[in-house]
């Protein structure tokens, strides 16, 4: 994951920066023109890497809270009801696996769960990768100084999680969807 991260962040702070141009300021004039500037303007490949830190950071925690979270959710309701919750494995009938409905419902709270979790540093982030955009960047510098500076100016609420339930929107389905996508794979690839 780190990895992938690693080699794509250039391209998520172009996205960045381009879908933060208002109508009427465009800073960028396309996807190649942004990628000049950013070299140019603010020290060549690193410029492209502001915000990395928190990304990284971050993975860890939104990883393990939200395996953690969905396969503590599949314990217990496979243990507490499993004739309600669980049905035999399409690969192994001697092993209960969670219906469909009940993987989706696992999957979206286990992403809402890491995604509340993690969240601040995915503001922190995004901050960081708006850099040089904003009035205010010579005070968001580092990971550390970046979330102090979001916490004191705007609090938690309206700093740390800004947006936090537009996220969600995106979050949950696509937890919902991955985690019952892993289970039916694991399945059809006779893993249980």
């Amino acid at each position: 994951g780190i990895t992938a991260v690693i080699c794509t962040y250039p391209l998520d702070m172009v996205r960045v920066r381009l879908a933060f141009q208002v109508k009427g300021e465009h800073k960028y004039m396309g996807i190649i023109h942004a990628f000049k500037m950013i070299y140019t303007k603010e020290g060549g490949f690193s410029g492209f890497y502001r915000g990395l830190m928190p990304t990284v950071v971050g993975m860890a925690p939104y990883a393990g809270f939200s395996f953690f979270t969905f396969g503590t959710l599949k314990s217990i309701g496979l243990a507490q009801a499993p004739n309600l919750l669980g049905r035999p494995s399409l690969d192994n009938p001697d092993v209960l696996v969670l219906k469909t409905h009940v993987n989706l419902l696992c999957g979206g709270i286990a992403g809402a769960i890491a995604q509340t979790i993690s969240y601040p540093l995915d503001v922190t982030r995004r901050r960081m990768q708006l850099g040089a955009v904003l009035p205010d960047s010579e005070k968001c510098l580092t990971m550390v100084q970046t979330l102090k500076y979001v916490y004191q100016q705007y609090g938690i609420r309206r700093g740390l999680y800004r947006g936090l339930s537009l996220n969600y929107i995106r979050c949950i389905p696509s937890q919902a969807v991955a985690f019952t996508t892993y289970e039916l794979m694991k399945q059809f690839l006779h893993l249980n």
